[in-house]
């Protein structure tokens, strides 16, 4: 006998999981995490059959809303706490019960994410590549609308709660980072740098806003004795976007350009050309092709975070206080106008566990900026998506990551920008390989655990 269950979704409770646990008689439940579910012929006796051969612990399937909506692997990494296992999720009876009498702690949004994360640890979370069943796709917004849902205040309650829930998940594989184990960082090379700071901007054929991201980044002004410049990084652009920078290296001296040679570097390579560049200051500065500073003080303010505003002396090496300093954005339009849901402050960061909720969130927020003496040690993968995130979570593995609450970037949105409407293909794509990264990152994090 297999049971059916209905659950508003994947924000319920903990009270729900263990009240379905108890009724459930058979040997499986189905959870219906969305009504009116259609299926193909014969695809419950398919699911069944599979769980039946694998033993896996929890399954869920490709399906149709009403487009072929293909899903992706299950892995350990796979830590989002919005990962999409579309809406008809069969358990195993048993596995369930048991993850419902050890669930010590009450929540009232984490409920399901506490479940799948504790099924996780005692057996397979398996994908079916099949297309077994219909539903209905109610969140029509573009996925770059979706991309801030965690950051929304409103969501607040639902965050902090996800944020737990992981770290007591990091806590019972071994995998969770505690400060005080931090690694002290390397000291730099004695007048190895020639500025204080470079502003990075990788770019390929964005003709249209290179030239607002450049100018952006030469007015900045910075007080005595900092220094920074500007190292534009060109990707093999053929609309025009080479002409662009050329004709802006001649109005200053701090423009530094560098043409890429025809082999792949995407978006990791061409901040690995700008990071070893003999002209490349002690601190890089992200800024995107298609972005700008948001006034004329964002690139002393990250300075002033590294260096501790005059306030907190780094030590007498120069070192600075962090490896990796982040800041706050609002999103606008290409013409400069607030766009919902305005500022993206990433307030979930705290010193004391944003390195461990880092694994569960799908970014760290922007503009980021590092510590170039480490970051060449480290690089970014030769991607052009996910590079920075990878690097972040490399970072918070061993060193302090510092914050800038202030908004000091404009996102610009537009038709051309790499996430603004991605198709099924690209967002599972770009979800796997983040995942993937993850996986690593836990890894490394398990052996870092033994080793100490």
């Amino acid at each position: 006998m297999t049971q059916i269950f209905q659950l508003p979704g994947r924000i319920c409770s903990t009270q729900m999981i263990q009240t379905i646990a108890a009724e459930a008689t058979g040997k499986y439940v189905f959870l219906y995490l969305k009504p009116d579910i259609r299926w193909v012929h014969y695809a419950q006796e398919r699911m069944l059959q599979i769980a039946d051969d694998t033993r896996a612990v929890m399954l869920y399937s490709d399906h149709f809303d009403p487009r072929p909506t293909p899903l992706i692997d299950y892995q350990e990494g796979a830590l989002r706490d919005d990962f999409d296992f579309g809406s008809v999720i069969l358990l195993r009876t048993d596995a369930l019960q048991d993850v419902a009498r050890e669930m010590g702690e009450t929540y009232e949004f984490a409920g399901f994410y506490d479940l799948r994360l504790r099924l996780s640890r005692k057996g397979k979370i398996l994908h079916i590549n099949e297309f077994l069943y219909y539903d209905e796709e109610t969140d029509l917004r573009q996925s770059g609308e979706k991309l801030f849902d965690y950051v929304d205040p409103k969501n607040r309650a639902v965050q902090v709660e996800m944020e737990a829930c992981v770290t007591r998940h990091l806590e019972a594989i071994g995998a969770r980072i505690h400060r005080e184990d931090y690694l002290p960082l390397p000291a730099p090379e004695k007048d190895a740098y020639p500025v204080t700071a470079s502003v990075i901007i990788p770019c390929k054929n964005r003709v249209r806003t290179i030239g607002d991201a450049i100018r952006s980044a030469l007015r900045q002004e910075v007080r005595a004795p900092y220094s920074y410049n500007v190292i534009v990084v060109d990707d093999n652009s053929t609309d025009g976007t080479v002409e662009e920078i050329e004709k802006l290296k001649l109005t200053s001296d701090r423009l530094i350009y560098i043409a890429q040679d025809k082999t792949w570097h995407a978006i990791g390579g061409n901040w690995n050309a700008a990071l070893h560049h003999p002209l490349c200051g002690k601190y890089a500065i992200q800024l995107d092709s298609d972005d700008m500073y948001s006034d004329v003080t964002t690139v002393q303010k990250f300075i002033d975070a590294f260096e501790g505003d005059g306030q907190r002396p780094t030590t007498d090496d120069k070192r600075p206080l962090y490896a990796m300093v982040i800041g706050s954005y609002q999103i606008t339009d290409i013409d400069g106008n607030i766009l919902p849901p305005g500022k993206i402050d990433h307030s979930e960061w705290t010193d004391e566990n944003g390195m461990n909720n880092a694994l569960r969130i799908n970014g760290l927020g922007a503009p980021r900026a590092f510590y170039v003496p480490l970051l060449r040690t480290m690089n970014f993968p030769t991607t052009k998506y996910g590079e920075d995130y990878a690097v972040g979570l490399r970072i918070c593995r061993n060193y302090p990551i510092g914050r800038i609450w202030d908004v000091v970037y404009n996102c610009r949105r537009w038709e051309d920008n790499s996430d603004a409407n991605c198709d099924t293909e690209t967002m599972n794509r770009n979800n796997l390989y983040k995942d993937r990264i993850r996986t690593w990152e836990l890894a490394a994090r398990r052996q870092l655990t033994i080793d100490n």
